[in-house]
């Protein structure tokens, strides 16, 4: 396995003279981020804003004020956990795999590249994230660090759903964690080397995301290609 400083200064190599785009690419996803983190956030501000009703709605035994309340809660939350799963799930792939291919062969048209992934195959995408998901969920009910660990070793699955859709999501899944036996912590060692720049992101009132994000992602997209070339390798047995 490469070290961070190689996997990046391959990404460096591969944003030079792209910027640009890749700057473009990440504000068009955190934009449809945000449109999409907004409705399962509504729900809170309107808690927040309206706890005195609730509280009054409560005390008088106004059951049909509270229900109401409720019905909209439920309504919004339902809204944001669709929007995730038919939409930001499949673009979070896209997003991923779009830097991947800057890094293969300078395919900078990112932005269009990141929604042809994510519609590409899509109901395999939808179905093998949600899936990541639920795992990792399920293992997060056991304690925190199972799930830190799992999404660890899922984290290669975008790029698998991508690159083999013959494979069941499942598989997908099983083949990112075969890929990631004894590298987790080089994963987790390569996000942790960007703290630094992280903290100096705070100080340009987070505008710096912009170039942190895509460099992280070309970043990661090395690592991929470092640990599927090392379980290559191996036959695909690790």
């Amino acid at each position: 396995m490469k070290t961070n400083t190689e996997y990046k200064n391959s990404a460096l190599a591969a944003l030079r003279g792209n910027w640009a785009p890749a700057v473009l690419a990440t504000v068009v996803f955190l934009l449809i981020t945000a449109a999409i983190v907004l409705p399962a956030e509504i729900p809170l501000l309107k808690m927040q804003n309206g706890m005195e009703d609730i509280l009054s709605s409560a005390s008088s035994g106004d059951i049909t004020g509270m229900m109401a309340f409720y019905s909209e809660m439920t309504s919004w939350s339902s809204l944001g956990t669709l929007l995730q799963v038919f939409l930001y799930n499949v673009l979070a792939v896209g997003f991923y795999v779009a830097f991947l291919q800057l890094l293969r062969n300078g395919d900078n048209r990112l932005t269009s590249n990141m929604f042809d992934v994510a519609f590409r195959n899509y109901w395999h995408k939808v179905w093998g994230m949600l899936l990541m998901q639920i795992f990792i969920v399920l293992w997060s009910f056991l304690f925190i660090i199972p799930g830190i660990v799992k999404a660890f070793s899922y984290a290669m699955t975008p790029y698998i759903l991508e690159e083999n859709p013959e494979l069941s999501a499942n598989d997908a899944i099983d083949r990112s964690r075969a890929m990631m036996k004894g590298h987790k912590f080089d994963l987790f060692w390569l996000y942790l080397s960007f703290i630094g720049w992280g903290i100096l992101c705070i100080f340009t009132l987070g505008i710096g995301v912009l170039w942190l994000a895509p460099y992280m992602e070309t970043s990661a997209a090395a690592f991929y290609e470092d640990v599927k070339a090392d379980y290559e390798l191996h036959g695909g047995l690790i």
